[in-house]
């Protein structure tokens, strides 16, 4: 099990479509992004994956947290053309918090879509899900 975040904002907001269609995935033509399209389909069953917003100089803003629940790789058909690219998500919280941004050096925030690895954000985003 490992720990995503992924960004869902495309010309707006996506987080609740996201959030109500299940799904997480990305909006770029396989073409234009072949590194997030196999990045998508590499997550595992059980991997957790949630939902950032990380503005320059802001606060790290997790929308909704969830586990990817199947092997299923969707497409822009499968998802009403929100991504070219998902997988369905069992979301297991979708309040919206903030965790301050650590001091430390990080070059992920503004992705869209990194594993987590910095252990305050581990902490909370598990705090989270397993009470």
């Amino acid at each position: 099990m490992a720990i995503y975040g992924i960004g869902a904002y495309y010309d707006e907001d996506v987080s609740a479509k996201f959030i109500t269609g299940k799904i997480v995935g990305v909006g770029w033509d396989n073409n234009d992004a072949p590194d997030l399209h196999q990045f998508i389909r590499s997550l595992k069953v059980g991997d957790i994956i949630y939902i950032k917003a990380a503005p320059p100089g802001g606060d790290l803003t997790i929308k909704a947290i969830g586990v990817i629940a199947d092997d299923a790789i969707l497409n822009a058909t499968d998802t009403n053309e929100l991504v070219s690219c998902g997988r369905n998500v069992r979301w297991l919280e979708a309040s919206q918090f903030a965790i301050p941004i650590p001091q430390q050096k990080n070059n992920v925030r503004a992705n869209t879509l990194y594993e987590e690895f910095h252990p305050i954000v581990q902490r909370e985003i598990l705090a989270r899900v397993l009470g």
